[in-house]
């Protein structure tokens, strides 16, 4: 692939990608192919899948290694914090990598890819697409592992402006330099149904994982008093988890089998099908920084019921989603206030409206100036970025600079064992577009 100039080498890095499916993995993979058509040269690296093992290339020529780690918890890798050093200076060398894109604060691999770019001298920008609380001990961990991660980054971006100021809050960040990029949605893929619904029965699709943070258990007060007080509502719910159980249980209870139907985990080519047997798309996250699935339940004409939480006030404007408190009897409120509005609702208007306001290439192109920016920054020594780390704690400053120190000592012993010069770079081939007659 040719790589013009200005333009940037990236290796984007994360535990979370294809053959999984979220909306991590589909951000890293359609922002990766809209870089890739601005000139950019765009690699990934994340953890092997089952038996997806080595190097693969997707569309457009879009090259991931699979490293084989395998996953520890949640599709997590397990912390090594040096265990990884060879491989990603081996994939940084080969691959003539100028910045590291690291996503999710959730990823083992992109805080300790991160950690080892910056050893090497390479600028990094880390993306946060969760929001997390200060004062449970899982969140109060991550915090701290998240301020290790930012202290020496080069930029870091969010998804929403609420996704901003939380994470300035937890890793003490400065405010100019982290950069607010929305998600977006692919309108191609996700397009209203040819012929408009009718209205009787009116269904309510769900597509979420099915845990708590998801807000499964508000599903299972919301839906029972919904069906009660319509008879002609119908459910569709897609989607997986722990929780899955509770609703089968709901369903059983109030005796709604022929009106709840469970699909299970749905595959990503087959959420617009879902999308378009519907007309009001419900959302019950107790916690979102940006949720995706808003945008391409929007994108295929669905009035959208959520609730009112993170970023998600941001994501749409007020005629196209009704708000509701992460209660079930305002979400049922909620679910009535939009059944009275739903015809006046025009899903090719409303698709329309997606297509002018969120696109994945306005995503690339803005991505693509904090890119710029991360370059012009000045390089630093390790004596220099360590006082950084000193300011993350008495105790935690200390550990976290005798951390890098380390990191620093093994990557100099790397390269005496095998100097850069030895690794063989992976020479850069030309992509034939294919034209269609």
């Amino acid at each position: 692939m040719d790589i013009k100039e200005g333009k940037h080498s990236i290796l984007m890095v994360s535990d979370f990608f294809y053959p999984n499916f979220g909306g991590v993995e589909n951000h890293i993979y359609l922002l990766s192919q809209c870089l890739l058509k601005l000139g950019h040269k765009v690699v990934v690296m994340t953890h092997a899948y089952a038996n997806r093992s080595g190097v693969r290339y997707m569309t457009n020529g879009l090259k991931v290694y699979y490293v084989p780690w395998k996953p520890f918890l949640m599709q997590n890798t397990l912390p090594t914090f040096y265990g990884t050093l060879p491989i990603i200076r081996t994939i940084l060398i080969r691959e003539k990598i100028s910045l590291v894109h690291g996503h999710q604060a959730f990823s083992t691999l992109c805080h300790e890819a991160l950690m080892h770019a910056r050893t090497m001298g390479y600028k990094v920008i880390f993306t946060d697409h969760s929001l997390y609380g200060f004062s449970d001990i899982g969140s109060i961990h991550m915090n701290k592992v998240l301020q290790f991660t930012l202290a020496d980054v080069t930029q870091a971006i969010c998804v929403s402006h609420t996704s901003k100021e939380n994470t300035v809050l937890r890793s003490g960040l400065p405010p100019e330099k982290v950069f607010v990029i929305p998600n977006a949605v692919d309108t191609t893929m996700f397009k209203p149904a040819p012929e408009r619904l009718s209205m009787d029965p009116i269904v309510i699709v769900v597509i979420s994982r099915l845990v708590y943070r998801k807000g499964a258990d508000l599903l299972v007060e919301v839906i029972p008093e919904v069906c009660h007080l319509y008879p002609n509502v119908r459910f569709i719910i897609g989607g997986d988890g722990p929780k899955r159980v509770r609703l089968e249980e709901m369903r059983e209870k109030h005796s709604l089998q022929d009106r709840v139907d469970m699909l299970g985990a749905v595959p990503h080519a087959k959420v617009r099908s879902v999308l378009n047997s519907g007309h009001i798309f419900l959302n019950s996250s107790l916690t979102e920084a940006f949720c995706i699935a808003i945008l391409e339940a929007a994108s295929c004409g669905l009035l959208t019921v959520s609730t009112r939480v993170g970023g998600v006030p941001e994501v749409l404007p007020d005629d196209m989603i009704v708000l509701a408190k992460p209660d079930p009897s305002d979400m049922v409120h909620a679910i009535k206030k939009a059944i009275r509005i739903l015809p006046h609702i025009d899903p090719q208007e409303m698709h329309r409206r997606m297509k002018e306001m969120y696109s994945w290439h306005d995503v690339a192109k803005r991505t693509e100036i904090v890119y710029d920016r991360a370059l012009r920054c000045s390089n630093q020594t390790l004596l220099e970025r360590l006082p950084r780390y000193l300011t993350c704690g008495a105790w935690a400053g200390k550990l976290f600079c005798l951390v890098m120190i380390i990191d620093f000592i093994l990557w100099r012993l790397l390269q005496l064992w095998q100097p850069d010069s030895e690794v063989e770079p992976v020479p850069d081939f030309k992509r034939t577009e294919l034209k269609r007659g």
